[in-house]
């Protein structure tokens, strides 16, 4: 493998991580309602487990409600049952076949509880990006072994992958503070 196809394949993987870690955060309720608070609970409904996202319609429809409609009456009951499992902190509500999940004032506690969470989430996002670099890195080695490339194109290539390797760093950190920010606003 030559030292552009190590670095696509890199790029590529920490791309996949930022991402990752960028829609976890996306999943940190902050007081405003969202559909990906809920849409990836995993409900039981016709005999497996199935995300809420693709037994039913989520909406807001205010910034403090998140309303379910599931396609199927027989899923409310279960919708309703696996978001209280969740224990994300939401009391849903049956009205009818539609399923009202207010969403609460965040305290002071479950703030810092949030934030502790998305320091967690943003170091899962790091490991996928140092498990990225390690991975150019072996295939870099593998390539000047093998004799594929020359030690001088295997240590520029490697100077490339610690930079990618920082510059995706300073990404998670970036959404991370901003994440941060949002959770302690008052």
């Amino acid at each position: 493998m030559n030292p552009e196809e190590v670095l696509k394949t890199l790029e590529k993987e920490m791309k996949k991580a930022v991402d990752h870690a960028a829609h976890e955060f996306s999943t940190l309720h902050t007081g405003k309602a969202s559909p990906s608070m809920v849409e990836n609970i995993q409900a039981e409904v016709y005999g497996s487990p199935m995300r809420i996202k693709d037994v039913a319609a989520i909406t807001t429809p205010d910034a403090r409600m998140i309303l379910i409609q599931p396609w199927d009456q027989g899923a409310v009951k279960a919708v309703e049952q696996a978001i209280i499992v969740a224990n994300i902190g939401l009391n849903p509500a049956v009205d009818g076949q539609k399923i009202r999940v207010p969403i609460p004032e965040l305290s002071r506690e479950r703030r810092e509880s949030l934030v502790k969470n998305a320091h967690k989430m943003a170091e899962d996002g790091r490991i996928g990006v140092r498990a990225a670099r390690h991975h150019a890195m072996d295939a870099l080695k593998v390539a000047a072994k093998e004799g594929g490339i020359s030690e001088d194109d295997q240590k520029r290539a490697e100077k490339e992958v610690q930079r990618r390797t920082d510059h995706y760093n300073q990404e998670i950190a970036k959404i991370l503070d901003s994440k941060e920010k949002e959770l302690m606003q008052v």
